[in-house]
């Protein structure tokens, strides 16, 4: 009896945790100052790539020509970013930073390759064709608007007095376009506004994003306490501050459209002939645009009711052509030496506006502006530099 035999019945197996359900396995969908952070870490890697680009072509091309080309080296330097990762599938600096992953939104799946495309492209060659095309576009629809108007004077002018005259609604709405065609063609509103819903709902931060329906989620299990803060407060800012601004808009259109009714109203019972010197009396038409007289009245100085010399203390008129231009002309500031000394060292051509940054060099006044607007330090010398502070010679 020594040996016993053992008991048939075997100890109860371990109880097992429950299998996670596919709910539990679901990735979140990330937040707003995650999203943020991605793309802020983004900006400055793409950034850093254009920085040693333009060091690279400023030591083998010249200043000038990366000057020249910063534009679209910028552009070529965040394609270069995004066909490294993105075009390939991989993730981005910043998109491993914050640990966050693209899908596209409809099947939760990892964004195909068509709509990456689609997405570098919208996002770097969007902006580059609009910077291109807006300019061109607006000057083609100004000069449209303007020969409208024009011609639909004339025939105001015509019909003048008649039964039927011409509606002026067209007018006033082509006249309303015509001063306000910068901003009806900005395309900042839009972005305003998907910003916005963005602050609002956390999803979208690029509108490219949006119409390739591609969104970030979380590469991990966010736990309880690792809840992030919507930024629904700047949402509510950004929404009364478009509201603010399209109030004052229209109290402004409708103070100048109540103005111009007035100013109207007294042209028609005022005299319809004008005394100028020597007691010559000429006739005014209802458009001095179109008569001699208006010619000749254009001419004379209408006394305003601001205070003299207020544009000269406030603003500097903007010139067509440089004020001070060396070239050809040794006699203007010829204190300074004549050969390479006149010359800018950025367009390497003679001074047009001369103009002296807090080190002491001289450049071109637009030449040095477009430089501070890159980067914010002396071409020559590296010291920091502000737009505020280079001051243009004269004498």
């Amino acid at each position: 009896m020594a040996n016993q035999a053992p008991s048939s019945s075997s100890p109860p197996p371990p109880v097992s945790a429950p299998a996670p359900t596919s709910a539990n396995m679901e990735y979140p969908f990330a937040t707003s100052p995650d999203i943020l952070r991605t793309h802020q870490k983004d900006a400055y890697f793409s950034g850093s790539i254009s920085s040693q680009a333009s060091t690279i072509l400023r030591a083998l091309l010249g200043a000038r020509f990366a000057h020249k080309y910063s534009e679209a080296t910028n552009h070529l330097s965040e394609l270069l970013y995004l066909c490294i990762t993105t075009l390939l599938g991989n993730r981005t600096l910043g998109e491993e930073y914050c640990d966050v992953i693209q899908v596209e939104d409809d099947t939760l799946r990892l964004a195909g390759l068509g709509r990456r495309v689609g997405y570098i492209a919208s996002v770097v060659f969007a902006p580059w064709i609009l910077g291109k095309s807006l300019p061109a576009l607006r000057r083609r629809l100004r000069s449209k608007l303007e020969w409208n108007i024009e011609h639909a004077k004339q025939k105001q002018q015509q019909h003048h007095g008649s039964r039927h005259p011409p509606s002026p609604r067209s007018l006033k709405l082509q006249e309303y376009i015509l001063k306000h065609l910068d901003t009806l063609t900005s395309p900042q509103p839009i972005y305003a506004v998907s910003l916005a819903i963005f602050y609002f709902t956390g999803a979208y931060y690029h509108i490219a994003k949006r119409l390739f329906g591609l969104r970030y989620v979380f590469t991990k299990q966010i736990k309880p306490n690792e809840e992030r803060v919507g930024y629904e407060v700047l949402g509510v800012l950004l929404v009364l501050q478009m509201a603010v601004q399209s109030a004052l808009h229209i109290r402004d259109t409708y103070m100048d459209a109540t103005t111009s009714t007035t100013t109207g109203a007294e042209a028609k019972g005022a005299s319809t002939a004008a005394m100028l010197a020597n007691g010559v009396e000429i006739p005014i038409s209802s458009s001095l645009e179109t008569s001699s007289a208006g010619q000749l009245l254009s001419a004379v100085p209408v006394q305003s009711y601001l205070p003299p010399g207020l544009g000269a203390n406030t603003a500097t008129p903007v010139l067509d052509t440089p004020r001070y231009a060396l070239e050809g002309h040794d006699e203007i500031m010829a204190w300074i030496p004549a050969g390479h000394q006149r010359k800018c060292t950025l367009c390497l051509e003679p001074f047009r506006d001369p103009s002296v940054t807090t080190c002491g060099h001289v450049f071109c006044w637009t030449c040095v502006q477009d430089w501070v607007k890159e980067k914010a330090e002396c071409p020559l010398c590296r010291q920091s530099v502000l737009s505020q502070k280079i001051l243009p010679l004269r004498g």
